[in-house]
């Protein structure tokens, strides 16, 4: 049945770890292939998952990355606790970026993330408060 949910995860991510930045998303993408969920299907979900990751490490105190997997899709709630985003509009430009310098040299911050995460997905919502958080939400059909 398609809106029987298969399997729910929780990965929780913490600002400024980029030691374990990326774990959560490759966590979901190993059960994907458990699933034996075709591999541009998989390729898509995480990619907006790693992305959406990396953005609570970069701009956030904490989030986390809740995964709910159905038979015709996966959906990805990131919620964080972290300055929000002022806006909307432009953060969606590719390239734009509020990273500071230190994460830029690291390699991250190039501003891609959001608009990589609309590309991928089949639905992409965003929503924030400045000063207390930010809420995405992303469907990846399959």
């Amino acid at each position: 049945m398609k809106n029987e949910r298969i399997i729910n995860l929780l990965y929780p991510i913490i600002s400024n770890d980029f030691y374990r930045g990326g774990q959560a998303s490759s966590k979901l993408k190993t059960v994907l292939h458990q699933l034996k969920l075709q591999q541009h299907i998989i390729r898509r979900i995480a990619i907006c998952s790693y992305e959406a990751e990396m953005n609570v490490i970069i701009h956030a105190y904490y989030g986390y990355i809740q995964a709910s997997i159905y038979a015709d899709r996966t959906e990805l709630v990131i919620s964080d606790v972290g300055p929000g985003i002022a806006d909307m509009d432009l953060v969606m430009h590719s390239g734009y970026s509020t990273a500071p310098d230190y994460i830029r040299i690291l390699g991250f911050g190039s501003g891609m993330g959001l608009s990589t995460i609309d590309k991928y997905a089949n639905k992409f919502f965003v929503h924030s408060v400045v000063g207390h958080g930010t809420k995405a939400y992303i469907v990846v059909n399959h």
